[in-house]
């Protein structure tokens, strides 16, 4: 019995012994495959990349303003009376000199008339002196009538005639009544609501609608006094022409325009500046022969303020922000990015200028740069154009 116990005992050594071994060499092929991975490390983020451009641009200045009609009458009658009909449909587009309103003509078309009758009155009146002139002119000669009579008849014949000059006067002003009682559309342009209906008692005072010519349309925006002087400074020293002498391109964009699609030139500056708002009054011409421009419309406009020579741009999402400083991630040789701190200048078509920090062959990181977790950390970079990095972002954002 003593033996078989010692023979037990042995054999549940030895199982235990076996196991354990296996728990000892299963946890160091665990170990070492951990220090493998451990060793290897994840693989180095993508990023897109795009070098500098390095372009002449031309430098803008952003304003906003209004739209304006270059004409626009309040339409008024030039004679009084009952509005007896009315010729067109409000808000019609119409040619000068379309009759608009009627007003009731028959009291100037009598009117008329008297002053027609009373010039034919007036004319008889001065033949019949002028022949009482010549005749007295014979007599005289013989010395049949007194030098008193003579004068008397010659003042008869210059007053009748003056007589015909006040009525053809009177009759013209009759003439001119008659035609005021059409009242007719002094510019061509798109006409705005009746302000009177027919049967309304007028006046020279009466507004009856609105008129606005639409060929054309001015932008008025505000120049504020420190560009102004900045423009005045670059005249004097040749860098641009005269402000108030040349015709400056501008470029315009309405409420739901993308950018400033529209073009157009500066024909007015005003004399002063508004010593409230500091700012000077500055005026442009723009096209609208397809109607698009309503006065009153809000206008975003860039005015031309000059040029820069090989100005460096970059796309705007590369730009990051760091408290108050600008920096950019560059890719240098060895596949790292690299931060730079950046002074940056004006949009210039959606890239965005830089005056510092930056040179020419540097490889600026435009998407992916979320995945920068420090300076120098290794990338892969993929090569992009810098004006068509928007197309690589959905590819770059697909490998995250």
């Amino acid at each position: 019995m003593n033996v078989h116990k010692m023979f037990g005992s042995r054999r549940y050594l030895m199982v235990i012994t076996i196991v354990a071994g296996l728990f000892v060499l299963t946890g160091c092929d665990s170990q070492a495959d951990d220090q493998a991975d451990a060793g290897q490390g994840p693989p180095p983020p993508q990023v897109s990349v795009a070098q500098v451009l390095v372009e002449d641009v031309e430098l803008w200045d952003e304003f906003t303003g209004r739209i304006e009609a270059v004409e626009s009458v309040d339409l008024r009658p030039r004679v009084s009376g009952y509005i007896d009909s009315i010729h067109y449909t409000e808000g019609q587009e119409v040619e000068k000199g379309d009759v608009l309103f009627t007003i009731d003509p028959r009291p100037y078309r009598a009117e008329l008339e008297r002053a027609e009758a009373e010039l034919q009155r007036a004319r008889a009146r001065a033949d019949l002196a002028r022949s009482e002139a010549a005749r007295a002119e014979t007599l005289a000669q013989s010395r049949s009538i007194s030098r008193e009579e003579l004068d008397q008849r010659r003042a008869a014949a210059a007053t009748a005639g003056a007589d015909i000059l006040a009525a053809q006067a009177s009759a013209e002003t009759a003439r001119l009544n008659m035609a005021f009682t059409e009242v007719r559309a002094p510019i061509g342009g798109r006409t705005g609501r009746a302000l009177v209906t027919p049967g309304n008692l007028v006046s020279d005072a009466t507004p009856l609608t609105r008129i606005v010519a639409l060929e054309q349309v001015h932008v008025h925006f505000h120049s504020d006094e420190q560009a102004y002087l900045r423009y005045e400074a670059m005249s004097r020293n040749g860098e641009r022409e005269n402000f108030r002498g040349a015709s400056f391109p501008v470029r315009v964009g309405l409420a739901n325009d993308i950018g400033y699609p529209y073009r157009g030139d500066v024909d007015f500056v005003d004399n002063r500046l508004d010593a409230e708002a500091g700012t000077i009054l500055t005026r442009a011409v723009l096209d609208n022969s397809e109607g698009r421009f309503a006065p009153g419309m809000y206008a975003r406009v860039q005015l031309l303020a000059g040029n820069a020579d090989n100005s460096l741009l970059i796309d705007d999402k590369a730009v990051l922000t760091d408290q108050d400083r600008k920096y950019v991630y560059v890719v240098d040789d060895e596949g790292r990015a690299m931060r730079r701190d950046v002074q940056l200048g004006r949009m210039i078509d959606g890239l965005r200028m830089v005056a510092d920090g930056l040179e020419p062959t540097d490889q600026v990181v435009v998407n992916g740069a979320q995945r920068i977790f420090y300076p120098g950390m290794p990338v892969a970079a993929e090569s992009v154009d810098m004006r068509g990095s928007d197309a690589t972002a959905a590819e770059v954002a697909a490998i995250r």
